[in-house]
């Protein structure tokens, strides 16, 4: 088990406010890892840390500001001595017909699911391949791997298949020099994005059970062992991967 603690190590989790970015925080926090936390609503950001008590930094981002990205990378290292963890973890998509959604939300889309990951990773890298260690998390979705049809929503989906693609492309390039990147396509999970259209109404809920082979949604705390593994030295030889929590979704 010592394989996957992180004990020494601190991890930058951006779209800690609510979600599965609070998942995430908690498990890298019981892990051993100081956590960097970070998200535009600094009350829930400062309640969580709270929360976990010691080893917890607080640094609101707006992360579709560019100058906000950069900053938040470097008061991290500044905060904490190092960076060994980025967990890319904030999304945003909103369900429209694609042929009707307004440009300025498939701009917001790409600016918070593609742009902000990919700055943020290379900031971050620049870190991490001086230290010659490091591990990327991506969040991605089985939406960036087939389609959401009959769910009508094309500009997370083209999201989502771009953050799958620029893992496979990271981790190829990052990955000798001891950086390594993977990504997360959870399936179902009951989150702030999702609550509304899938869990609050039982067409949604019946959606889910019918079409997912385990039978069920996901519960938050069923991707701990997922981030965990792919944080830490449990998967030195993992890079570029795209791992499925899904319930069965993608092998349907």
């Amino acid at each position: 088990m010592e394989l996957f603690r992180l004990n020494g190590r601190v991890a930058l989790v951006t779209g800690a406010s609510s979600g599965l970015g609070v998942q995430f925080a908690r498990a890298l926090h019981g892990a051993g890892a100081t956590v960097v936390l970070t998200a535009r609503r600094a009350d829930r950001l400062e309640a969580l840390a709270e929360e976990l008590g010691e080893g917890v930094v607080v640094l609101p981002a707006d992360l579709t500001v560019r100058h906000e990205r950069e900053s938040l990378v470097r008061d991290a290292i500044e905060a904490t001595g190092a960076l060994d963890v980025l967990v890319n973890n904030a999304g945003y998509g909103v369900p429209t017909p694609a042929e009707e959604e307004a440009l300025d939300q498939v701009e917001l889309t790409m600016a918070v699911n593609v742009i902000a990951p990919y700055h943020l990773s290379q900031i971050a890298a620049q870190h991490m391949l001086e230290r010659g260690r490091g591990s990327i998390i991506n969040i991605a979705s089985i939406f960036g791997v087939v389609g959401s049809a009959p769910l009508k929503e094309a500009s997370y989906c083209v999201s989502k298949g771009a953050v799958v693609n620029m893992t496979r492309q990271l981790g190829c390039e990052w990955s000798r020099r001891g950086v390594r990147v993977n990504a997360i396509a959870p399936g179902w999970f009951p989150t702030e994005m999702t609550s509304e259209t899938m869990f609050e109404q039982e067409s949604g809920r019946s959606y889910i059970k019918r079409n997912t082979p385990i039978g069920r949604a996901g519960e938050l705390s069923e991707l701990d062992g997922p981030l965990l593994f792919l944080a830490s030295d449990a998967s030195s030889y993992v890079t570029g991967e795209v791992l499925a929590v899904d319930g069965g979704w993608l092998a349907r």
